[in-house]
């Protein structure tokens, strides 16, 4: 009976602790190559659970959180209970050995604490090039201290030993630039370092927001031939694949001293073509902004003048790299249209220069527009017809009859002659016209804006659809463009 009494006491233990609040952490691996993602799992069972905010683990920042739950039914000797379990899961990247330490959450208003957990970091293939020679891929940034809204540029370098002969093309994953705007990577230079091939590639990101970022790994992986693999001719057939990863790059980001539009060393500049000009006819502005930086976040604001249509193009940014510095060129075109005289406003930008870190101020003039309004005398319906006080005399035609005469062909009649004549003139017509229908050619909005737009001021149906072209190119739904008409106008200029 005692015997009895102690296994009931055991089980009623630990049927006790299976229903008891609890929590526990788990990574997905303790040993790992530098760069890579380490996955943390924080499980806690019971009915109300609070898990702590985690924003960076050991000094890394957290790259992507998310919460999970999970519910089932136990059955014990107090009939059954309900189990309620959740689990916060944490990525963050790892590049050197480090403890996750001990954290607490709170179930059912008791502290519960986890145990620490060593993670152990091996140093990526790129720093150690004795155990793989072969290739190695490497990040490195021009800074990584920035302010908010200033750009800065990553290299990828991709370093192939010389002599070896791939078999399948590389296959590579760019890195990860989350919590920046990203311009795509651009082919950079092309040299031998150290008996190896390196191949630049050149990514110009910009930070949206402040604090402290983490951009993952790069990956190659490089198909070479694999020798044990042979036909039964004796030749290699398969591919051996070979894989490495970059280290990772930590950037900080700063909050701006002060709000600007801008951040670089640029100057700005303004051309018109005229400032005198015939009512309704186009008057070009043409704004420019280059110099050291990156300016494809920036975007110049519309004008608004009342009496004025106003038309812009499309901004033309162009950046590239020059002796490991980021430039720009930012240009963009207005059209001006009015019946009387108006003033194209100044303009002002606030730009935080790069070194220094002071505000300056860019000015875009402002130009007054002269408009020759003059109105021609109108016409009434009765002038410009010239009416003779004499009667014109009528003419009366003499109308010639000829007699026909009918002509017959021996083996042929007449009529033959007349179809195979008309035949000979469908058939040339078809011939001349045919390709023309076949092969007319269809110009869009842009391409029709174009070839007509130098036209603007011979005719005033094609000023009037250039008017057209640039509504509907700025978003006007209500202008309806007739294709036919637009072609046929477009090609009597092509």
């Amino acid at each position: 009976m005692r015997n009895l009494g102690k296994i009931i006491l055991l089980i009623t233990l630990y049927l006790s602790s299976i229903y008891a609040d609890s929590v526990k952490a788990t990574v997905s691996n303790t040993s790992l190559i530098s760069g890579n993602r380490v996955n943390l799992s924080i499980k806690a069972i019971g009915d109300n659970i609070v898990f702590p905010r985690i924003k960076e683990v050991s000094g890394n920042m957290v790259i992507s959180s998310s919460d999970s739950s999970y519910s089932s039914y136990t059955f014990g000797i107090n009939g059954r209970k309900a189990e309620i379990s959740k689990t916060r899961n944490i990525s963050f990247l790892a590049e050197d050995n480090l403890t996750i330490p001990s954290y607490s959450v709170t179930i059912d208003g008791k502290v519960y604490k986890t145990s620490p957990i060593d993670i152990r970091v091996i140093k990526s293939k790129s720093e150690i090039k004795e155990k793989d020679p072969t290739f190695y891929l490497e990040l490195k940034v021009d800074k990584d201290r920035v302010m908010v809204g200033e750009s800065l540029m990553v290299t990828a370098y991709f370093a192939l030993k010389s002599g070896v002969r791939l078999s399948q093309k590389i296959r590579y994953t760019p890195p990860n630039f989350s919590g920046f705007l990203v311009t795509d990577g651009t082919q950079g230079k092309e040299y031998m370092k150290d008996n190896y091939q390196i191949q630049e590639l050149h990514y110009i990101i910009t930070p949206q927001s402040e604090g402290n970022f983490t951009i993952a790994p790069a990956k190659a992986q490089i198909g070479v031939q694999d020798r044990v693999r042979r036909d039964v001719f004796g030749m290699v057939f398969g591919t051996q694949w070979k894989e490495t990863i970059s280290n990772i790059v930590n950037i900080e980001v700063l909050a701006q001293p002060k709000d600007s539009d801008m951040i670089g060393d640029y100057k700005i500049s303004s051309k018109i073509d005229t400032q005198s000009v015939k009512a309704n006819k186009p008057v070009n502005l043409t704004i420019e902004i280059e110099g050291r930086g990156s300016l494809e976040s920036f975007e110049y604001p519309n004008y608004d003048i009342d009496g004025v249509t106003i038309y812009s193009n499309e901004a033309k940014i162009t950046t590239k790299v020059k002796n490991n510095e980021i430039y720009s060129t930012y240009t963009k075109g207005f059209v001006f249209i009015s019946d009387k005289d108006f003033t194209i406003p100044s303009r002002e930008f606030s730009m935080i220069t790069l070194k220094e870190h002071k505000l300056k101020v860019l000015a875009i003039e402002s130009f007054d527009i002269k408009v020759d309004s003059f109105n021609h005398p109108s016409i009434s319906p009765n002038q410009g017809v010239i009416q003779s006080k004499e009667k014109q005399q009528v003419k009366i035609k003499e109308v010639i009859v000829e007699k026909i005469v009918k002509v017959q062909v021996k083996g042929v009649e007449w009529w033959m002659l007349i179809v195979a004549f008309g035949l000979g003139i469908l058939s040339t017509l078809i011939i001349r016209w045919i390709p023309k229908i076949a092969f007319k050619k269809s110009y869009n909005n842009s391409q029709s804006l174009k070839i007509l737009y130098p036209h603007i001021s011979t005719n005033p149906e094609v000023e009037d659809m250039v008017r057209r072209l640039y509504a509907s190119q700025n978003g006007d739904k209500s202008v309806v463009i007739d294709k036919k008409e637009l072609r046929e106008m477009v090609e009597r200029f092509v």
